[in-house]
């Protein structure tokens, strides 16, 4: 039986991935921050597996890392801790340099000295592009405009700044030391688990909200920023499986992971607000405070490498996924 760590694990990603990796056999360990934050909700689905365990690990305590390897010898680790909020980030810088770089560093060291043969998985972000792009023409892409492994990074925020940090290093300790570490690129991915300081989770709660209200004309407004912003969005549940096949292959690379299709904020909401027959200008107003002092216009991915090397591809549509998050938060407030 392989045994994997799983930083973040009461997250998104880390839930969806904890399910995956039960569901081949693993021996899985999820790791959180702080007990007080553990986001029970998420992990239903594992938390009475007898496979399953958590324990409360600080990845920017160096030692408390280097035990928790140190003990489980651990085939795989699954790096999805981090400061993942872009906009906090502005707020945050320092924080968030030292939870998603210093951070990554002290895993890479606990692995290198303790467990070597560990193979690593660093959830790197379509962030680090920043306003960057390339052109051409590529299969799988509907648009002349993308990124992929070979466009410069450019990032925006200091988010996306420390994320490089981190994508760097990895490659360093893959190149300098031999060890098997991988990073994925994910491009937007979404789900029913995603936290309600992100967009998509902010606009589809909004609308199951706003379909249980006694009173749906006189509800309050949902404030936005920047409605023109695009972005590639894929479910959680498809990425995960694009974590562990990277480390399935007899070759660690870094690899993008997205779905080729870009949609605008307001194609998101015209979706979401369609679920319930209800006209999303209705309800929307504009916030400035909530527009970045950076803002990435456009993030389109390009994701022929993992598509080919590894024959990977998202099954969840765009509309399917925004159908499931919507069907979702409107059974939430369904009382």
């Amino acid at each position: 039986m392989k045994t994997a760590i799983i930083t973040g694990v009461n997250g998104q990603d880390g839930s969806y991935l904890a399910e995956l990796l039960l569901d081949k056999g693993y021996k899985v360990i999820g790791l959180h921050r702080h007990s007080a934050n553990l986001n029970l909700e998420n992990l239903s689905e594992v938390r009475d597996h007898e496979n399953f365990s958590w324990e409360c690990v600080d990845i920017t305590d160096p030692s408390s890392i280097f035990s928790c390897i140190s003990k489980h010898q651990p085939d795989e680790l699954y790096n999805l801790a981090a400061q993942s909020f872009v906009k906090v980030s502005f707020d945050q810088p320092s924080t968030t340099f030292e939870a998603n770089c210093v951070g990554v560093v002290n895993i890479l060291e606990a692995v290198k000295k303790s467990c070597p043969t560990c193979k690593v998985y660093q959830a790197s972000t379509s962030e680090m592009f920043g306003k960057n792009y390339s052109s051409g023409f590529v299969e799988n892409i509907w648009n002349t405009k993308y990124q992929n492994e070979e466009t410069p990074f450019i990032p925006q925020s200091p988010y996306g700044v420390a994320k490089l940090a981190a994508h760097h290093m990895c490659r360093l300790y893959r190149e300098g030391y031999g060890m098997f570490v991988c990073c994925g690129i994910l491009f937007n991915h979404e789900s029913p688990r995603r936290g309600h300081q992100f967009v998509t989770r902010k606009i589809t709660n909004y609308v199951g909200e706003l379909a249980n209200a006694k009173d749906p004309k006189n509800f309050r407004k949902l404030e936005l920023g920047n409605l023109d912003a695009q972005r590639d969005w894929g479910h959680a549940r498809d990425y995960v499986e694009a974590m562990w096949l990277m480390l399935q292959h007899s070759i660690p690379d870094d690899y993008v992971v997205s779905t080729g299709k870009s949609h605008t904020i307001k194609e998101l909401l015209e979706k979401s607000f369609d679920c319930i027959g209800a006209k999303w200008e209705d309800h929307v107003v504009i916030n400035e405070a909530y527009k970045r002092p950076s803002e990435v216009d456009f993030l389109l991915g390009d994701s022929s490498k993992i598509r080919n090397t590894l024959k990977w591809t998202p099954k969840t549509s765009f509309e399917m996924l925004i159908v499931e998050m919507v069907a979702n938060d409107i059974r939430r407030y369904d009382r």
